[in-house]
């Protein structure tokens, strides 16, 4: 070929608008799926971290000295206030209470004989029958025979209450534990080993502890007005159970310390929830979600459509009139749920970009779709392959 007729052909290729580098062709404007910013009433709550503890709890203990006889519960069952326990052998008691029944039988005959001779006395020293020294002493002999008496009542009911002491009744309903001691064992007034302990399990206490700069925060917030009282519900208590069940009854919000543990820093506050069923045991592990307020213009968004500059900050971007993308640095409170509780940075009836962010640069020009969240069946659904029909496996086989 010679060189006029190459650079005719490439005239050629100019003028068809092909030319031989193939340049590629324009974008196409960007698609972002964007929400309407829109102020809502939210009621924000704190999961807090607690351990359960029985409504009540008595260790039960001997109050006399002996040998057990009998034990008449079986452990881990429910017992009631009153019930006998163990019967520690009550026979040195029982002699003892007969001993000062008798002695008060006898103070009680000398009284008698007593107290008549001094009405005599006082009749005779009337007349100057009888000296006043002789009436004097019948007196005093009649005084120290009404003290006999009263001592020997209180000896009688001091061997009568250990007497009783020697039957161990429970002193509440609840369920008891193990039992320390078999029958046969001997056992002491007051001894530091209990012999079983009875936990009132129905209801039951839930203790959870706040950090106090959380609590400040919380008195901050409701002192600027961003929140409000949670109303009635504020004392209302849910539980998330260690395997992260929810416990179905709600509880009430008892008290809170009026002190703060300097080790921790942080408050116990306690919850009282109903038991029926047992489910809750003393010791367990919980999560207790607690209302801390109402935000009634709080604005939500999606965390998707939050993200972080170099600085760590939180940023979105917004469509404006004019079909282009700003960015916003926002100022976030705290996480609901899957959403971002946004405190400045957006206003009522902004389109924010939920997705296509990834490549979102300011100024660009774009066009807007509603975004939807997806469901958690439909994302499984698009997920899941679809099988091929019979023919074309067979097809494809072959």
């Amino acid at each position: 070929m010679t060189f006029t007729a190459a650079l005719s052909a490439a005239f050629l290729l100019t003028a068809c608008g092909k030319p031989p580098g193939g340049a590629p062709p324009a974008a196409g404007t960007p698609v972002v799926g964007v929400v309407t910013v829109q102020p809502q009433r939210v009621v924000l709550s704190t999961e807090l971290p607690g351990r359960t503890s029985p409504f009540l709890i008595a260790e039960v203990r001997p109050q006399v000295n002996g040998i057990i006889k009998t034990r008449n519960f079986r452990e881990g069952s429910d017992v009631k206030a009153g019930a006998a326990l163990y019967q520690i052998d009550p026979a040195t008691y029982k002699a003892s209470y007969d001993s000062n029944v008798a002695a008060l039988a006898k103070a009680q005959a000398s009284l008698k004989t007593t107290r008549l001779k001094a009405d005599r006395y006082k009749e005779l020293v009337a007349i100057q029958a009888v000296s006043q020294q002789d009436y004097d002493d019948a007196a005093a002999s009649l005084g120290q025979g009404e003290a006999d008496v009263a001592s020997a009542k209180a000896n009688v009911e001091t061997s009568r209450i250990n007497l009783a002491y020697a039957r161990v009744d429970a002193p509440i309903s609840g369920r008891i534990g193990k039992s320390s001691v078999t029958p046969g064992a001997l056992v002491t007034a007051n001894q530091t080993t209990a012999l079983a302990t009875i936990q009132q399990l129905d209801p039951i206490y839930v203790d959870v502890t706040q950090p106090s700069a959380s609590l400040l925060r919380l008195k901050q917030a409701m002192a600027r007005g961003d929140l409000q009282q949670a109303g009635a519900n504020a004392a209302v208590v849910k539980l998330t159970l260690e395997d992260g069940s929810t416990y179905p009854l709600e509880g009430k919000l008892e008290f809170s310390d009026v002190t703060v543990d300097q080790n921790t820093g942080s408050i116990t506050l306690r919850a009282v929830f109903p038991n029926p069923k047992a489910d809750l045991l003393p010791g367990m592990y919980v999560r207790a979600v607690l209302q801390e307020g109402v935000k009634e213009q709080g604005l939500l968004v999606p965390q998707q459509a939050v993200s972080r500059d170099n600085a760590g900050k939180p940023t979105a971007y917004v469509v404006d009139s004019d079909n282009k993308l700003q960015r916003r640095a926002l100022e976030t409170e705290r996480t609901v749920g899957d959403q971002w509780l946004v405190r400045s940075g957006l206003q009522a009836g902004d389109q924010l970009v939920v997705d296509g962010q990834q490549s979102a640069r300011p100024g660009v020009q774009v066009k807007v779709t509603p975004w939807t969240p997806k469901s958690a069946d439909g994302a499984a659904k698009a997920q899941a392959p679809t099988p091929a029909p019979a023919a074309a496996n067979a097809k494809a086989s072959s």
